[in-house]
């Protein structure tokens, strides 16, 4: 147990170059790891999408000038920054891309230039979300991308918004694209699930082994249809 005189004699905590640890603070802090982490965004839709649309996070967001649905638009901004400018490289270096919306991701990554030397503020990330043709969400877990158009979402139960849910994401949606990465992601899955099939009861099996087939059919169907920019140039 330490003594009354060890405890008087340790030193201070070191200052904080940055200030104080406040509320506005943690906020950044939680809206990075919120929409910038690996899965980032599909966290957001699953725990955190009521922060845009409810009156608790209108309330919250009200204790300070710079409320956390604020500061989530504007890390999300970032995250699809990056998304795009990932995307625009891979394309050039002849990566392929399938799906209902490839065409118009291959025009929306040209308009990348948009995100450059922009300062992403409170302002400008709402400009940009609201901005349908430059948009791109990334879901690794589902292995796609979103270039989200309210008019033909699939994801909302209880009509359209300005924002995917990415927990929702449904076959055949015509925002839908897939990048060569993300089928060679279905079928690295495909492998998992086999593996994890050979240990398995055989009904709890069987349902593994049919949905690793399922991932192999989406990745090969993603081969028979990709295109690549030069072809839509």
């Amino acid at each position: 147990m330490p003594t009354a005189e060890n405890c008087l004699s340790r030193k201070a905590a070191v200052t904080d170059p940055h200030g104080g640890l406040g509320t506005s603070r943690f906020r950044r802090s939680l809206a990075w790891h919120i929409a910038r982490r690996p899965n980032g965004l599909v966290a957001l839709a699953i725990q955190y999408g009521h922060l845009r649309s409810t009156l608790v996070s209108e309330g919250y967001a009200s204790r300070s000038r710079g409320g956390i649905h604020q500061l989530i638009d504007v890390e999300t901004v970032l995250a699809v920054a990056d998304t795009v400018a990932e995307l625009k490289d891979g394309m050039q270096a002849g990566e392929g891309i399938s799906g209902p919306a490839a065409r118009r991701v291959i025009k929306a990554a040209a308009r990348a230039t948009i995100f450059e030397g922009t300062t992403i503020n409170e302002t400008t990330a709402r400009r940009l979300i609201a901005n349908e043709d430059v948009m791109i969400y990334d879901n690794p877990q589902a292995f796609v991308l979103c270039h989200y158009q309210r008019a033909q979402a699939l994801c909302h139960r209880d009509g359209v918004k300005d924002f995917p849910s990415l927990d929702h994401c449904v076959p055949g949606c015509g925002n839908v694209v897939r990048t060569d990465r993300h089928a060679a992601g279905l079928r690295d899955r495909a492998d998992v699930l086999d593996k994890r099939a050979a240990h398995a009861p055989q009904p709890v099996g069987d349902r593994l082994r049919g949905r690793a087939a399922k991932l192999r059919e989406l990745a090969d169907d993603h081969d028979r249809t990709r295109i690549i920019l030069q072809e839509t140039t």
